[in-house]
C-alpha cells in the first residue's frame, strides 16, 4: 500500500486492531461462497446470544411492526435477522474487496427499464435504497449496470474510513458526507444517480412523523427536498439475497409520481410505504438491529 494510500500513522499501534479486522475482510472476501456463508450465519448467532443490547432493540423493532405474528414467530424473526445480519457482514467483505465483475453471475436485475428512464430525463436520479444487510454488496452489484454516487455516514475510526471509502470508490463515483446537502444537489444537477437510504431515525429536528408499520416515525425530510431543489427522479429500489444464499435480486420500481407534493407528512408517508413494502418482501434481511424509533412524537415514552 503506497504512503499516498495510508499514512505512516496509521502504522500506529492503535491502528493494529483495524489492520487485522481489514485484513480478515480481504481473506472473507475471497473464501469459497458456500463456507463464507457458513461464518456468516456463526457469526449472526453469535451476535444472537451475546449482543444483548442490540437483541433488545431488535426485540423491540419487531415486536411494534408485527403485532400480527404471535410471540415465537417474532422470536424466529429475530433469529433469522441476526443471521442474515452476520451473512452481511461478509457480503460486505466481498463488495469492498472484490472486483463487481466476478460476481455478475450472482445478480438478476428486474424493473431496469426504470431505472433508465428515469435517467434518460438528465435531472439526476435520488435512488432511494433500503438498509438491509446486504447493502454493501448490493451497490456493488448495482454498479454492473448503473453508475451512481452514495450518500454515507463516515466512520469515527480514521483508518477504516479510509479503508471504507476507497473500498466504496471502486463501486460508486462520490462518496457524499450524508451532512453534505450542497454536495449531493450538485451530483444530481450534473445528472448523477445518487444513492440515498431515508429510513434511519435522524432526529425531530430534521423530520416529520409518518406512519411506517403502523408506528408514528420521525422520517427525515431531506428526501423530498433534494428533489424539489433538483428536479431529480426519485426511484424506489430493492436489494434482496435470494433464499439460495447464493444469489441476488435488485428491483427498480417507477419513479414515484407526484413527489415531491407540498406536503411534508404526504411525501414522508409515500417513501415510508415502499420502506415498509421492501422489508415485507424479506423482513429477515432488514437492519433490525437499530434504533427505528428512538425519535417519539410529543408526550410518548420511549419504547427501547
Amino acid at each position: 500500500m503506497s504512503k499516498s494510500r495510508y499514512p505512516r500513522s496509521f502504522a500506529h499501534p492503535r491502528y493494529w486492531p483495524t489492520w487485522l479486522g481489514i485484513g480478515a475482510m480481504y481473506v472473507a472476501a475471497w473464501l469459497p461462497w458456500r463456507l463464507k456463508m457458513s461464518i456468516g450465519k456463526g457469526l449472526g448467532l453469535l451476535a444472537w446470544r451475546f449482543a444483548k443490547r442490540r437483541r433488545r432493540i431488535t426485540d423491540t423493532n419487531i415486536a411494534l411492526c408485527f403485532p400480527e405474528k404471535s410471540a415465537e414467530q417474532q422470536r424466529q424473526l429475530v433469529k433469522e435477522s441476526f443471521i442474515a445480519n452476520g451473512i452481511g457482514l461478509v457480503e460486505t467483505a466481498t463488495g469492498w474487496c472484490r472486483n463487481g465483475e466476478s460476481l455478475r453471475h450472482r445478480v438478476a436485475y428486474i424493473g431496469e427499464e426504470h431505472m433508465a428512464r428515469a435517467q434518460a430525463r438528465g435531472k439526476g436520479v435520488i435512488i432511494i435504497g433500503v438498509h438491509f444487510s446486504s447493502l454493501d454488496l448490493g451497490g456493488a452489484l448495482h454498479a454492473l449496470f448503473f453508475s451512481a454516487d452514495a450518500v454515507y455516514r463516515p466512520h469515527n475510526n480514521p483508518l477504516f474510513e479510509r479503508f471504507m471509502t476507497r473500498a466504496r470508490g471502486r463501486n460508486f463515483g462520490v462518496a457524499i458526507d450524508r451532512y453534505d446537502l450542497r454536495g449531493a444537489v450538485r451530483q444530481l444537477k450534473a445528472g448523477r444517480m445518487v444513492w440515498y437510504s431515508p429510513d434511519q431515525d435522524f432526529g425531530r429536528d430534521v423530520s416529520v412523523f409518518a406512519p411506517l408499520f403502523g408506528q408514528q416515525a420521525a422520517t427525515i425530510r431531506l428526501t423530498a427536498k433534494l428533489a424539489r431543489m433538483t428536479g431529480a427522479s426519485v426511484v424506489p429500489m430493492m436489494f434482496h439475497r435470494n433464499p439460495d444464499n447464493a444469489t441476488y435480486t435488485i428491483e427498480s420500481l417507477p419513479a414515484l409520481e407526484g413527489f415531491p407534493s407540498n406536503d411534508e407528512v404526504a411525501d414522508a408517508t409515500k417513501v415510508n410505504q415502499f420502506i415498509e413494502q421492501a422489508i415485507r418482501k424479506h423482513p429477515e434481511q432488514y437492519l433490525w438491529l437499530h434504533r427505528r424509533f428512538k425519535t417519539r412524537p410529543e408526550g410518548e415514552p420511549s419504547v427501547y
